[in-house]
């Protein structure tokens, strides 16, 4: 998935009010960008941080500029932008490109089920089992090399575990699918510390047979692609 405008690189003053960010662009310039992320984004929105924005020229919106990337150096990057997982990874399942998903007569998106939820996407069959995939992006690290989720108290996360347990012991097929919006982790763990619930919800959904699948992917300020499978490393739940 490409961008549809090239990004510009500013360097980050301040994230306020979750959805909001203050930036300094190269030509000296402070504007407010759109923040597309409700999450915490520990680590990521430190003042002085180098950024990369999407510009727009839409009338409709207020905001000229939507936060897409974080820039570590040595380049590394970091998606911050929740929006552009479901979109890459729908190409990516639509040029059945995702491993173990590419089996289906049927994509749709934003299907409802379960209490008041939309799963992410529904993949069937027309002989077959449903496919029910909850898509969650995941940006937190705090060891070098490995990827963390969730970054914050996610009760709307282990809503979505229980929910595909359900589908799974009505006899559909229940994936769980983390796509790590950063190029610098190899492996990723669930941060239990932070969201014990979390952790708990997922060993009993994975103890139901809810399957989960990792991927990495590849960023750069021109797209972000689907990469290659990521090791899932054991959980301390303790």
């Amino acid at each position: 998935m490409r961008f549809q405008t090239p990004l510009v690189p500013g360097i980050l003053i301040r994230r306020y009010k979750r959805f909001l960010a203050d930036v300094t662009l190269a030509d000296g310039r402070e504007v407010t960008a759109h923040c597309a992320n409700p999450g915490s984004m520990m680590g990521l929105a430190d003042p002085g941080t180098r950024i990369w924005l999407e510009p727009n020229d839409d009338p409709k919106k207020k905001l000229k500029f939507g936060w897409r990337l974080v820039e570590h150096g040595n380049g590394h990057f970091t998606g911050v932008d929740t929006g552009v997982p479901n979109r890459m990874l729908r190409a990516a399942l639509e040029a059945r490109e995702v491993q173990g998903l590419d089996d289906f007569d049927t994509l749709r998106a934003e299907v409802p089920y379960g209490e008041n939820s939309r799963i992410d996407f529904l993949l069937s069959q027309d002989a077959g089992r449903d496919t029910y995939v909850e898509v969650k992006s995941v940006t937190l690290s705090r060891r070098e090399g490995l990827a963390e989720f969730p970054d914050s108290v996610t009760k709307r996360g282990t809503k979505h575990l229980m929910e595909l347990s359900e589908m799974v012991r009505a006899g559909h097929r229940g994936v769980m699918l983390y796509l790590v919006q950063r190029t610098d982790c190899e492996n990723m763990t669930l941060a239990a510390d932070i969201d014990p619930t979390y952790a708990q919800a997922w060993a009993a959904a994975t103890t139901a047979g809810v399957e989960t699948r990792v991927f990495d992917c590849r960023i750069t300020p021109e797209g972000v692609t689907l990469g290659k499978p990521v090791k899932m490393k054991d959980t301390d739940l303790t």
